[in-house]
Formats: C-alpha cells, sequence, structure tokens
C-alpha cells in the first residue's frame, strides 16, 4: 500500500467541496468519504461470491 495521496485529498476538499482548510483538516476520513460521496456518488458494493462466480463461468479466462 502506498502513501495516502494528501494532495489530492486537499485538492478535494479545499477546492471542489470548498471546504475551509480548517474544516478539511477537522474532519475524519469517514467524514471526508460521505462528504465525496454526496458530490461523486458512492462506489458500486463489491460482487458477492455467487455474482462473482456467475461472471468466472459466464467470462472463464482462455
Amino acid at each position: 500500500m502506498g502513501e495516502f495521496p494528501w494532495e489530492h485529498a486537499m485538492a478535494l476538499g479545499v477546492g471542489v467541496l470548498r471546504l475551509s482548510p480548517k474544516d478539511f483538516w477537522s474532519m475524519t476520513p469517514r467524514e471526508l468519504e460521505r462528504a465525496m460521496s454526496v458530490h461523486f456518488g458512492r462506489a458500486p458494493a463489491a460482487p458477492k461470491r455467487s455474482e462473482f462466480a456467475a461472471l468466472m463461468a459466464a467470462y472463464p479466462d482462455k
């Protein structure tokens, strides 16, 4: 796992979400994630094991 992308997080928080630096730095990572999800939408959930198995059966490696 690499370093946390602070420059991107700050650009998003202060630039896109228009948070003050004080508000940005007082947020928890979970609060920042929630604020991002309101703006960009939530990422889709990972497929369930049965859904993944169905995809593997439908599209096997060759």
